[in-house]
């Protein structure tokens, strides 16, 4: 295996180490976490049709400024920062990226670092915490796996093994001080969207509005285009690159998901920071990233060389 294919976690370490068994409030938690934010799209919906309130532009901005705040938190800062080190950055940008990310309402940064490095290291394979494979043959186990792969898994309310799989993050003060108050900042996703809709609008409808599409909305939409990238691009797709696992790339979600969607790719180079590897690959993770580098706010941005690139395809 090349230094390429290796997960950031330590892998001298025992192959699996079981998820901590979750308490019943994480389980109802977690449960509230994934279904509330459906219930208030379905609410949303029927306020502009058939109730026929219009959206506005406000809640519009809302809605569309906080899902780029924060699903970039998830792919820049949880995704590419912290789970795989692909680039440096100051402290401030750190607290940055951990507390917009923690907005999106994904979990802790050492929960999902611990659970993506995890994924990587067993992808596809039994020990997978969310593959959609070994479900049986036929539509009916695929369906079942999409299920699982997409947001199955997590209704157990499992936490993975930080200590086996992330023990570089739990060491640093920074980032369990973070995770700590993740309640704290996913609760601030929710109120900042309030209290700016109901300030610019000058009444509480706006501010009901603001918690609805900038709040719930917003992070029903950054949830499933993240485990899109769980589910979707782990059937569909393209493969350019070999991996012993079923990544894909899938076009819509390298857009929908800021660069997420080039899985296969991801999956060929971990440590990369950018995942669109050829020219028509739209990644905006990425785009941020080189934006934050022209500012200072990054360096060291691990990238494969073209060469590398040309030997893997080769390889496939």
């Amino acid at each position: 295996m090349d230094d390429d294919s290796k997960t950031t976690a330590a892998t001298t370490a025992p192959d699996h180490v079981p998820a901590h068994e979750a308490s019943r409030g994480v389980r109802i938690a977690t449960a509230i976490t994934i279904f509330l934010p459906f219930a208030a799209l379905i609410v949303g919906l029927a306020m502009i049709w058939p109730m026929g309130y219009a959206l506005g532009w406000t809640s519009l901005g809302l809605l569309l400024g906080f899902y780029l705040i924060t699903g970039k938190g998830i792919t820049v800062g949880y995704h590419r920062y912290f789970t795989h080190k692909s680039f440096e950055c100051p402290r401030w940008m750190k607290w940055y990226l951990g507390v917009t990310g923690s907005m999106a309402c994904e979990g802790s940064i050492l929960y999902w670092c611990a659970t993506h490095r995890c994924h990587h290291q067993h992808s596809d394979s039994e020990n997978d915490p969310h593959s959609p494979h070994h479900h049986g043959e036929g539509v009916w186990a695929m369906l079942r796996g999409f299920w699982h792969a997409h947001v199955g898994w997590m209704l157990p309310g499992e936490h993975p093994n930080v200590h086996r799989y992330a023990p570089d993050l739990a060491r640093d003060r920074d980032i369990v001080t973070m995770s700590r108050l993740f309640p704290v900042w996913a609760l601030m996703g929710l109120v900042l969207p309030t209290v700016i809709g109901g300030l610019i609008t000058m009444s509480w409808f706006g501010a009901f509005m603001g918690f609805l599409w900038g709040g719930l909305i917003r992070v029903f939409m950054v949830h499933h285009i993240t485990w899109s990238i769980n589910s979707v691009c782990h059937i569909w797709g393209t493969r350019p690159f070999k991996s012993h696992d079923h990544s894909t790339n899938n076009f819509i979600f390298g857009v929908l998901g800021f660069g997420e969607g080039w899985h296969n790719n991801h999956h060929a180079f971990p440590r990369s920071a950018r995942h669109g590897l050829r020219w028509w690959e739209i990644d905006t993770s990425y785009m941020m990233i080189k934006g934050m580098k022209w500012l200072g706010l990054a360096s060291d941005i691990k990238v494969p060389t073209k060469d590398r690139i040309e030997a893997k395809k080769k390889a496939a």
